[in-house]
């Protein structure tokens, strides 16, 4: 009878044991597995840009560094896939030099844009998000630092008074790495359209193309 009481009683302490190791098993996959939560965040960082012609035309422009913020949103469908809209402020610009009205010159140019990227992210494991979707682009403003070797007023009231298109479309790809609050974001982009606006652009017309390093905070 005592063999068939310690018999029975340990067979309840090893229930009881596997039941508890699940209880926290499953407490701890919920508390760092956040795939299934809908998130709100905010992130910063650097962009490096450029701009490409997409007819071969001969220009030559060189990257410059510019500063990007903002915050994201993430909306679940599921642990896998996942709708991640954000909102950022972005700048992006380059350095270039060419020919304007018989002239050489050379110049810097910063744009700062409103970019809101809408991404569809597959997260194979917690730890890790795929994203790609559309982003929608407003020029915001624009400066210019212009040289010359004539230098002539016509010229810098020809460059700064040139048409650029405000509204611009992109595509945009990349990755982020989440380590439990913290997610460190990769990103490349190129726009669709060119940034001379109805094609009087006395600069040569161009697409933007960057990369993105920033690191997010997610509340």
């Amino acid at each position: 009878m005592k063999k068939s009481i310690f018999t029975i009683l340990a067979a309840m302490a090893m229930i009881s044991g596997a039941n508890a190791q699940s209880t926290i098993e499953a407490r701890t996959t919920s508390d760092t597995d956040t795939r299934s939560n809908f998130i709100l965040g905010a992130k910063l960082g650097a962009n490096y840009s450029n701009v490409y012609d997409s007819e071969g035309e001969d220009f030559v422009a060189d990257g410059k560094l510019g500063f990007v913020a903002g915050g994201f949103v993430t909306l679940p469908l599921g642990k896998l896939f996942a709708i991640q809209p954000e909102v950022l402020y972005s700048q992006k610009g380059f350095k270039g030099k060419g020919t304007l009205l018989g002239s050489s010159y050379s110049y810097t140019r910063t744009t700062d844009y409103l970019d809101v990227p809408i991404f569809v992210a597959i997260r194979p494991v917690e730890y890790i998000s795929i994203l790609a979707g559309p982003q929608f682009s407003y020029l915001l403003s624009e400066k210019n630092e212009f040289t010359s070797a004539v230098g002539n007023a016509s010229q810098e009231e020809a460059f700064n008074n040139d048409n650029i298109r405000k509204n611009t479309f992109a595509f945009v790809g990349g990755v982020d790495i989440n380590i439990d609050k913290l997610v460190v974001g990769a990103r490349a982009g190129w726009d669709l359209k060119t940034n001379n606006g109805d094609g009087t652009s006395d600069t040569p017309r161009y697409k933007n193309y960057w990369y993105q390093l920033t690191l997010g905070y997610k509340f």
